[in-house]
């Protein structure tokens, strides 16, 4: 197990698992550059984790490159935790709904990064992807599921060429305002939603150990072998247990 990497720059850092991840790295002793779009909850967040608050709207490559040249030369630790998402059939979902999910999940973490590797590769550092459960596909989530199965990808074509550190996180369901913000609620029973400290305390630990991958709770890792060696029974599966547009992932 390594240390942490001192220098952390965490987006989506206002709410959610960006928060607790602050909170984590805070209590790990490193120092925060915290990226998000509400100025009153960033600020909070900053003031308990004695981090330095940058409002930005990662919709916006203004505020993509505002992140960059806050971090540039001094970034250790990447943390994309920012995301948005969206329930209902494909159909239905508005084309500008669809943009927001791909400029937000997809295209402002990849920006970030390329822009941050020769920093990150100069301090030996490491990125986190915060991805989704949704990566291997949900219904009704088509277009979010997309995004993460992207920075999925993303993330291990990075691995590979790059000389720094990479992980990918897929939690399933977590107690964020996700679901309030995408207009639909969580009903589903099982599997529960995890707390975002859990996802926090998952994430650290797997950039201790220099984890590629960790599915957050572990159990789910068993859905994602299921879909790489039979996706057709796995589609099987989901389409008995997603008949209804409620059923959604963190």
């Amino acid at each position: 197990m390594t240390s942490l990497p001192r220098n952390a720059v965490v987006t989506g850092a206002s709410s959610g698992i960006g928060a607790a991840v602050a909170e984590r790295l805070a209590h790990h002793g490193c120092r925060l550059l915290l990226v998000g779009r509400d100025r009153a909850r960033l600020d909070a967040v900053a003031l308990r984790c004695g981090g330095r608050a940058l409002v930005a709207d990662l919709r916006d490559p203004a505020g993509v490159a505002a992140v960059s040249d806050a971090a540039d030369g001094w970034a250790q630790l990447l943390v994309h935790g920012a995301g948005v998402g969206a329930a209902g059939p494909l159909a239905d979902t508005p084309a500008e709904v669809v943009d927001e999910l791909l400029t937000v999940n997809l295209v402002a973490p990849v920006q970030l990064t390329r822009a941050l590797v020769p920093t990150l590769r100069t301090a030996r550092g490491h990125v986190v992807f915060v991805a989704s459960v949704a990566a291997i596909g949900v219904a009704y989530e088509a277009a979010y599921s997309a995004t993460k199965a992207g920075l999925r990808g993303f993330a291990d074509a990075l691995r590979v060429e790059s000389d720094i550190g990479v992980t990918t996180v897929l939690p399933g369901a977590v107690t964020t305002p996700y679901y309030e913000r995408r207009g639909q609620p969580y009903h589903r029973r099982f599997p529960r939603p995890v707390s975002p400290e859990r996802v926090a305390g998952a994430l650290v630990d797997a950039v201790r150990r220099d984890r590629a991958e960790v599915f957050v709770p572990r159990w789910l890792t068993v859905g994602a072998r299921v879909h790489g060696v039979a996706p057709a029974a796995f589609a099987h599966l989901s389409r008995r247990m997603d008949r209804r547009p409620d059923a959604g992932h963190g």
